[in-house]
């Protein structure tokens, strides 16, 4: 019976976070005897609130409904994607904003060349803060040079999910195409009226303990781990991302200006970058280029110019400051550089899988926490440090973010986020030679900080999540 399948499915996942009925309620804009309702089989939830439940649970949808026969054949699936999922090239500044309408329109004018006029209507979350993210420069510019009007439909909630888009073509002033399009977070699409295609599992281990204790055994560095596991291509896939990562940095030491978005924010990157004094020691030098590295690509990312997610787009400065510094001081091969990439990435895709990178779901500790993870861990491949070594780097850099609220100004990628960027490029600095000095030390371990960053993120409250509700995103500048 449907009924028996979710209602258990909810009280299963709901005890298995710990969180009571009203905690669950207040997370899904509810109340408490609605949740007590579902669970015993009396009401079924609106498809909003199968997806409020998901992203609070970081589950799929499907998962509410699948029967035992059907968990039994996913849990074998469980795994990691491929590390292509999680550095993903496109425009900021959000990859459900504007690099998932970005990817939907690339392929609606492929299939439509010969239309000589579209239209967009964007809704629920796409709608509300489309504006800031940029939503509609992104879909004019992809379609480009097809005219297209974007219209803002801020009242329709009869959707089936918050990221909603309908894509129109014309041609001779008849309509000739129509599709329905969900950005699901991440950059990924899905349309209308067809199941998405699941992405493949390519690692078959997904803690670090595991991952760590196979390297042991076959003498490999975590780099080595992600070569037989992905195979040549995924090195080309990361010379282009090192490629990307490069070139926003350089982009934005030149760029100057004032950032879209209506808060009046100046670019800073250029002003850091020149701002050699005489007598400046080596290490204001360090932190003064590394904190212009991570402000010209965040601005980039806040502009809506090409970025990769490192994990995410509002995190995206963070790794490319470090390793672009790195190379620059040390002289480090692109080689090198592309192998410490691999590594970050390994750690970026644990923390994707068994926690979250996404700021509506647990904070700003999942994305720049995870981001300085990333940057920690890629530093200490660089300069040779052993696995051990290595954990407690990515440890550090996400202990120390535990708890970080989500809470940017008018819902813009720009205060605080571009200035945390910055923070926690030094931090990953500071994580790996903290690291290098402790490791024997050490009591706990990064898939325990792991779990305790999901855990984190489920307690804190609604409104700092990402949602423009709470801290300092209420301020009025």
């Amino acid at each position: 019976m449907l009924n028996d399948v979710y209602s258990k499915k909810i009280t299963e996942l709901r005890e298995k976070n710990n969180m009571s009925m009203s905690g669950l309620a207040d997370r899904v804009n509810t109340d408490e005897q609605t949740v007590l309702s579902w669970e015993n089989g009396e009401s079924v939830p609106s498809a909003e609130s199968f997806y409020k439940m998901a992203k609070v649970f970081s589950v799929s949808m499907d998962i509410f409904f699948e029967s035992e026969e059907e968990k039994k054949t996913v849990e074998k699936l469980q795994g990691m994607e491929s590390l292509n999922q999680l550095y993903r090239i496109g425009c900021g500044p959000s990859s459900s904003h504007t690099m998932g309408p970005e990817k939907a329109c690339i392929l609606f004018k492929e299939k439509n060349s010969d239309a000589d006029n579209f239209k967009a209507i964007l809704y629920g979350s796409l709608a509300k803060t489309g504006k800031g993210h940029c939503t509609d420069s992104v879909i004019i510019n992809t379609l480009a040079p097809i005219p297209c009007e974007v219209e803002f439909d801020y009242l329709k909630n009869d959707i089936e999910h918050p990221n909603t888009m309908d894509l129109y073509a014309f041609k001779d002033g008849e309509q000739t195409d129509f599709i329905r399009v969900f950005s699901v977070g991440g950059g990924r699409i899905e349309f209308e009226g067809s199941k998405s295609a699941t992405e493949p599992i390519v690692y078959n281990l997904s803690t670090f303990k595991d991952i760590k204790a196979y390297c042991k055994e076959k003498k490999y560095r975590l780099w080595q781990y992600v070569d037989e596991v992905e195979g040549e291509y995924i090195w080309d896939y990361l010379a282009t991302v090192w490629k990307t990562m490069k070139e926003a940095v350089e982009r934005g030491i030149e760029d100057e200006g004032i950032l879209p978005g209506g808060l009046e924010v100046q670019k800073k990157a250029k002003y850091l970058y020149n701002m050699e004094h005489i007598g400046e020691s080596a290490e204001t030098r360090e932190n003064r280029e590394v904190c212009s590295y991570a402000f010209a690509v965040s601005e980039q990312n806040a502009s809506g110019n090409r970025i990769v997610t490192a994990p995410t787009c509002g995190a995206s400065g963070v790794v490319p400051a470090v390793l672009y510094y790195m190379q620059h001081k040390h002289g480090f091969t692109d080689e090198k550089i592309l192998k410490a990439l691999a590594t970050a990435g390994l750690i970026g895709n644990l923390v994707k899988t068994n926690a979250s990178i996404s700021g509506a779901e647990c904070g700003c500790q999942a994305e720049v926490g995870t981001a300085c993870a990333m940057a920690a861990t890629a530093l200490g491949e660089l300069f040779g440090l052993k696995r051990g070594k290595i954990e407690y780097a990515a440890e550090i850099a996400i202990e120390h973010h535990l708890g970080l609220t989500c809470d940017p100004i008018c819902g813009l990628v720009q205060i605080p986020c571009i200035e945390r960027n910055a923070v926690a490029a030094m931090r990953a600095i500071n994580a790996v030679n903290l690291a290098s000095f402790l490791s024997e030390t050490r009591k706990i371990s990064l898939d325990n900080v792991i779990e305790t960053m999901k855990k984190t993120g489920l307690d804190i409250h609604a409104a700092y999540r990402e949602t423009s509700e709470g801290g300092l995103a209420t301020l009025e500048i």
